[in-house]
């Protein structure tokens, strides 16, 4: 087989059907949209979820739960990513944006005590978990709150 020989499905390919060009055509007066009704006339759109004037689906269905506008959003960093700093640095949100560990500062950044840290590091951060200040201390760090 090769490209020059295909040929189309026989009944595959339907000429363009040619509306409102006379009765003859079988397609003349309404055009094939039948009488009357919304979808006859000219520059008629409904919504995808519009169901005719039934209640539709989207408000059927109950609502469910809660959604706090005032939420923050904090991006999360955990201990053992610290690692990567120098002994006696200090570390502040701009710096975490700059070492690609977080995409936005957001609301603030939160410092999560997963893994284990071995250096001195003095780490600026908007919120700290109990365990995290335990082990950057313990290793010799501070902990400061912005």
């Amino acid at each position: 087989m090769k490209l020059n020989n295909l040929e189309k499905s026989p009944g595959s390919v339907h000429a363009k059907k040619r509306v409102g060009r006379g009765n003859a055509s079988g397609n003349g007066t309404t055009a094939g949209r039948g009488m009357n009704g919304q979808k006859s006339r000219s520059g008629s759109k409904t919504r995808s979820y519009f169901e005719g004037g039934q209640m539709p689906l989207s408000r059927r269905i109950p609502k469910r739960g809660f959604c706090n506008i005032f939420k923050k959003e904090y991006a999360i960093i955990n201990l053992e990513k610290l690692n990567r700093f120098n002994d006696d640095e200090v570390i502040n949100p701009e710096r975490f944006l700059e070492e690609g560990m977080i995409k936005k500062i957001g609301d603030g950044i939160k410092i999560l005590g997963g893994g284990a840290i071995n250096k001195k590091i003095t780490v600026r951060a908007h919120r700290f978990s109990q365990e995290a200040i335990k082990k950057i201390e313990s290793a010799g760090g501070k902990v400061e709150v912005i």
